[in-house]
């Protein structure tokens, strides 16, 4: 596998992520193991220390499978909220777990359930809950 960029992951959502990864069910059970693997490896800041240029959970971001062409808004979210959410992408969807901790201009090659594997970009963050003092959301 490729080297993948360094990430940075807010503590709170490092906790509330593994208590999603302890929990999944079997079908979640791939993107649950690859979710640890991104947690193992990330730097772990408290809220307040995270920069703005990084994808936190409830991150609202534009970003870019290169491998398809496809340009993406969405908004990062916990299983729980994606009814809520209208552009949400589940933390816990195979293309979700790719992103958390990645700041904007990273690339990452993201393996799928189906053996294939996506690069996507990070391009922009339009929201980010620290960077609006919204540190427990």
């Amino acid at each position: 596998m490729e080297q993948r960029p360094p990430i940075i992951i807010n503590r709170l959502d490092a906790e509330r992520l593994q208590r999603l990864i302890d929990n999944a069910l079997p079908h979640e059970q791939a993107v649950a193991n690859l979710l640890e693997e991104e947690l193992t490896r990330g730097e772990v800041l408290d809220p307040e220390d995270i920069p703005d240029n990084v994808v936190s959970m409830n991150s609202r971001i534009r970003f870019t499978d290169l491998t398809h062409g496809r340009q993406m808004v969405r908004t990062l979210v916990y299983p729980h909220a994606l009814k809520s959410v209208d552009d949400a992408i589940s933390v816990m969807a195979p293309v979700g777990a790719g992103l958390i901790g990645l700041k904007v201009g990273d690339i990452i090659t993201w393996p799928l359930p189906n053996h294939t594997q996506v690069d996507l970009r990070i391009d922009a963050i339009y929201w980010q809950p620290e960077r609006e003092k919204q540190y427990h959301r």
